[in-house]
């Protein structure tokens, strides 16, 4: 038995102040053409790529919690970090300057992309957020959390001492590090996930299975909170497009953790509970290929729909092949959440050109 109501959610949601920024509830349709192309379960898709900040995204609702933190903390300034095509720095930068907040955006060449500015850059550039641009380590998704806090330590200690009060928020916004003593991004998650409910109910059902791209943990986490407070049953599956499961169920279960304890939902998931399939990152993290290229022009075709090429269209990978290897069920219904980064197609144009030509 599900243990708490929309309501319950909503009640809790509700002592977690927050700005403004998004339209919702955000749309849920079935996805007609590629549910027929599959021959397998009802698949439908929720589409958080469309929450009206930037050109939207999911963590457009995370930062409606990180924004009121910030400001109720007296903070004038934002820090945080991502790859060079981020859609959380730029969705943070949006965020932070329709606030008043001056954006500090670090971020790192995970994966080779042209030179110039393109993309979420671009805009970041258009709004006057800070931007710094730094080598990783290593290439790829993951710089080590507490190295990664020290650098933004150091650019908090200079605006500290250009009279600025500034505000550290860990990539995703869901891990408790830097400014952000509660894990707000995922709280926003489990939200989503009510929202969601709500709108499969009154469609009839309550799916079977939730598919996503998961990048830092912090959606998956708040999804996964919200399926097992909600659901008798409902499998929340991640697409790692950047490390190993075994890493990546570990992010999933730290920030799962620290929801329960804000919240206060009782038992929490166990490892167990925590989906995630690391087939499908292929050459890795931000790396356009044959098969990325392949499905974009698939769901544009089938549904009208742009996937980006960093994060869900891997996931949309994994979910074909998982329904053509009988993992989904024929009559499962499965939502797709779309969590958007669609600006990140133009710096790969290149690329997912050389892939389509004939």
């Amino acid at each position: 038995m599900a243990r708490y109501s929309i309501d319950d959610i909503r009640f809790g949601i509700g002592r977690f102040p927050r700005v403004e920024l998004i339209a919702r509830p955000t749309a849920l349709r079935k996805l007609e053409r590629l549910t027929e192309a599959l021959q397998g379960p009802e698949i439908y898709i929720k589409r958080d790529d469309l929450t009206g900040l930037a050109f939207g995204g999911n963590k457009s609702r995370k930062l409606e919690f990180i924004i009121r933190d910030a400001l109720d903390k007296g903070c004038d300034t934002l820090i945080t970090w991502g790859s060079l095509q981020s859609n959380w720095c730029l969705q943070l930068a949006a965020a932070a300057t329709k606030y008043g907040i001056k954006p500090v955006l670090v971020l790192f060449r995970s994966y080779d992309l042209p030179p110039g500015y393109d993309g979420n850059m671009l805009l970041e550039r258009i709004l006057g957020a800070e931007m710094r641009i730094m080598e990783p380590p290593v290439r790829g998704k993951v710089v080590k959390l507490e190295d990664t806090v020290a650098l933004m330590n150091e650019i908090a200690r200079e605006e500290r001492g250009k009279g600025r009060k500034p505000y550290i928020v860990p990539v995703g916004g869901s891990l408790v590090a830097g400014d952000m003593d509660k894990p707000l991004g995922a709280v926003s998650y489990v939200e989503a996930f009510a929202e969601m409910l709500g709108q499969t109910r009154a469609l009839g059902f309550v799916p079977d299975a939730v598919v996503h791209a998961t990048g830092s943990g912090g959606t998956q986490a708040g999804l996964l909170v919200g399926a097992e407070a909600l659901t008798d049953a409902c499998r929340v599956v991640g697409i790692s497009v950047s490390d190993d499961k075994d890493t990546f169920a570990g992010f999933v279960a730290e920030i799962a953790g620290a929801v329960h304890r804000v919240m206060d939902l009782g038992p929490m998931p166990s490892r167990k509970d925590i989906i995630v399939f690391d087939d499908y990152m292929k050459d890795g993290y931000g790396k356009v290929n044959q098969e990325v290229a392949n499905v974009l022009r698939f769901v544009f075709a089938k549904e009208g729909i742009i996937l980006d090429p960093v994060y869900t269209s891997k996931a949309m990978i994994g979910l074909i092949d998982l329904v053509r290897k009988g993992y989904f069920k024929a009559g499962e219904k499965v939502v797709f959440f779309h969590t958007g980064g669609t600006p990140a197609l133009f710096p790969n144009r290149d690329k997912l050109i050389e892939f389509l030509e004939p």
